[in-house]
């Protein structure tokens, strides 16, 4: 897995008073509306995908491209909202975000037991320690969003310390969210930060390259 997000060199204030006074209204509301829909057809698909995962070792392709997709939804929704980000995001499976760069590549195979140990006992070896501490840098997450607006309403610059700890947040929920949704069997790391066996996606891939490494 590999996701970032591009640090841009400037950034617009009128858009970051637009999204702050109304992005609850213009963003929140509209993609939220859709994206519940949405991911009541993953959760069906989730399910059904455990159970195939369970009998067969593979977790179905089509399925799989469905649940990255609505995870990049989601992350192009966070990103604005969070300020990490210029311009509106784009609706449905197939939108993109050229500063937004997320890559999960299909796994040909899984295991199954890892997969009925996670439906079992998931919720306690991985969510609870995981929300726990997220629950932490959350807060910590909101502080920095409420500096991070001042300067860069001030300034039109995102400090690139507070950007990389936003978007590490982000990084963080993202690796729970694909262990836990039996998209991986990789325990994910108490880190927001890019791992060393973590690499962008090749050249031909659709998405670009971010430059930054989040904390």
């Amino acid at each position: 897995m590999y996701f970032n997000i591009k640090h841009q060199e400037r950034y617009s204030r009128g858009e970051l008073l637009l999204r702050s006074l109304l992005g609850g209204i213009y963003i929140a509301i509209p993609h939220g509306f859709l994206l519940m829909f949405v991911g009541l057809a993953g959760q069906v698909l989730s399910f059904i995908s455990f159970w195939v995962l369970l009998f067969t070792g593979s977790y179905p392709q089509s399925f799989y491209e469905f649940q990255v997709n609505l995870i990049k939804w989601n992350m192009r929704v966070n990103a604005s909202l969070f300020n990490l980000i210029d311009g509106y995001p784009e609706f449905g499976l197939s939108g993109d975000n050229e500063n937004i760069e997320l890559d999960v590549p299909y796994p040909e195979n899984l295991s199954r037991g890892h997969a009925l140990l996670k439906a079992l006992f998931g919720a306690f070896y991985c969510a609870l320690p995981h929300v726990f501490v997220l629950y932490f840098r959350i807060l910590g997450t909101a502080i920095i969003s409420f500096i991070a607006f001042w300067v860069v309403l001030f300034t039109g610059e995102y400090p690139k310390g507070m950007f990389n700890f936003q978007v590490g947040t982000l990084r963080w929920s993202l690796r729970l969210n694909l262990y836990l949704g039996f998209l991986t069997d990789k325990y994910p790391p108490f880190s927001g930060a890019i791992l060393d066996d973590e690499m962008p996606p090749s050249k031909g891939s659709l998405h670009v390259t971010g430059e930054n490494t989040a904390e």
